[in-house]
């Protein structure tokens, strides 16, 4: 079987590279090809183009690089003609991927979708697409299969695999471990900010963090780098600040941490998870923002929230970002009672979300589903 794979950012990357593992185990003479990232292509699969290539972020800077995403679609269209695999996995990433559901079905290559875009939120009517062009849709989100549900769209939920990752990890983490002495941290205590994975997200919630980080000088407060930015673009913003930066260390730094500051998307998940309190923040451009206030129409913007339906972790949106991040670190950092309320959410969160082995239950349909005919 062929299959062909396309993930747009790093933790969409990250879960493709987990079901490949899990789909070869089940189809010996498997094959993949993908647009995506360096997880992807350490599982095997033959890289097309890397997703840092198209990390945009806002209507604005759409707008302003359309014809390199146009460029992109249109390589990325040839290339699924040209190796014409048996079918196409798409992983979330609407803008890019929904296209290319129509494209491959109106092809005649069978379209699976595994995490679903976040249609719920502000593009309802793209839900037209996955009816007509995708084959099954797999989501992430257990609220997620009632809103398909409501408009004819049978999607199924095996859990988060989220919930896999951080299991991973937790298996094998050694807290008695170097972790300060081998990235050049000072003792004291930690705060871990998460500030996005694409440059313009990290440009515009990055200097918040750091000016509200000010405020507490007996802490220690640590960037955790993207895969996909490199060192120079962080040395630039941190120049001014007694700042660090670790790579490829995402959840070890969350767990050397008394708290976090995490931008909106699946880390705030990921932090939940591991059991660290943390504040979530959100930051677009202007002209995006104002646009996006008449189409998104959802309660909370954060997974953490969404997922238990109600406020769990503060929400930091916007405008105030400095202060506000300030206000919600002073309570973090030095009220247990309101620190252990969090936590207990957080343990609701697990129940919620279900076990660990979600690649390995979802490949294991998927190729129930090829073999059916």
């Amino acid at each position: 079987m062929r299959y062909y794979l396309i993930a747009g950012e790093a933790s969409g990357d990250m879960h493709a590279a987990n079901l490949v593992n899990a789909l070869k185990k089940l189809d010996e003479k498997a094959e993949f090809r993908c647009f995506g990232g360096d997880k992807l292509k350490e599982a095997g699969a033959d890289l097309f183009i890397h997703y840092r290539d198209m990390a945009l972020m806002g209507l604005t800077e759409v707008l302003l690089k359309y014809s390199t995403i146009r460029r992109n679609k249109n390589l990325c269209r040839n290339d699924i003609l040209n190796y014409r695999p048996d079918v196409l996995i798409l992983v979330d990433y609407s803008g890019f991927n929904l296209p290319m559901a129509r494209f491959a079905a109106k092809h005649g290559i069978r379209v699976i979708y595994y995490i679903s875009p976040k249609l719920w939120a502000w593009a309802k009517w793209r839900v037209k697409i996955v009816r007509d062009f995708v084959e099954k849709m797999f989501v992430i989100l257990p609220f997620e299969v009632d809103f398909y549900q409501e408009h004819q769209v049978k999607a199924e939920y095996y859990g988060n695999p989220v919930v896999d990752s951080v299991r991973t990890f937790e298996d094998k983490f050694d807290p008695n471990e170097d972790f300060r002495g081998r990235n050049n941290l000072k003792d004291g205590p930690i705060v871990a900010l998460l500030a996005g994975s694409r440059k313009q997200e990290i440009s515009l919630l990055l200097p918040e963090m750091l000016a509200a980080a000010v405020n507490f000088p007996g802490y220690q407060f640590v960037v955790a780098g993207a895969p996909s930015i490199s060192p120079s673009f962080y040395e630039h913003l941190l120049s001014n600040s007694n700042v660090r930066v670790v790579y490829d260390q995402t959840y070890e730094l969350l767990k050397h941490a008394k708290a976090a500051v995490v931008t909106s998307g699946t880390a705030t998940l990921e932090t939940a998870l591991l059991g660290i309190p943390e504040a979530v923040v959100y930051k677009t451009g202007a002209v995006t923002f104002f646009i996006g206030n008449f189409l998104v129409n959802i309660k909370y913007f954060s997974l953490v929230n969404l997922i238990l339906d109600k406020d769990v972790v503060k929400e930091l949106l916007q405008e105030n970002l400095e202060r506000d991040i300030k206000n919600e670190l002073d309570l973090l950092l030095f009220n247990n009672q309101y620190r252990k309320k969090m936590l207990d959410n957080f343990r609701l969160l697990h129940d919620k979300l279900g076990e660990p082995g979600v690649a390995t239950r979802v490949a294991g349909r998927i190729n129930r589903i090829l073999n059916q005919n």
